[in-house]
């Protein structure tokens, strides 16, 4: 397999960060946690602004590592929510 490229890894990586965010986002979301809910939300659509423009003029190659970006990034969002939570309680 080839080595991804620097664009392949920002598309991963802003994929991994929007989709943590989201995450979180949703974990927020349902305790309540209205200011971290917030600041959230604010950072997915900020970094949506990046990724859209990467994705949109994309190849497959690009749409897979965006794709696999987000799917670690759910996992690491949720993580990053409940360890939060219990810092805010």
């Amino acid at each position: 397999m080839k080595r991804p490229t620097i664009t392949q890894l920002e598309v991963f990586l802003t994929a991994l960060l929007q989709v943590t965010l989201v995450a979180m986002n949703t974990v927020l979301i349902s305790r309540g946690k209205v200011i971290p809910m917030l600041i959230t939300g604010f950072g997915i659509s900020f970094v949506w602004t990046f990724n859209v423009k990467k994705i949109a003029f994309g190849g497959l190659n690009d749409r897979i590592y965006y794709a696999t970006g987000a799917m670690v990034g759910t996992g690491v969002g949720y993580e990053i929510a409940e360890y939060l939570i219990t810092i805010i309680k």
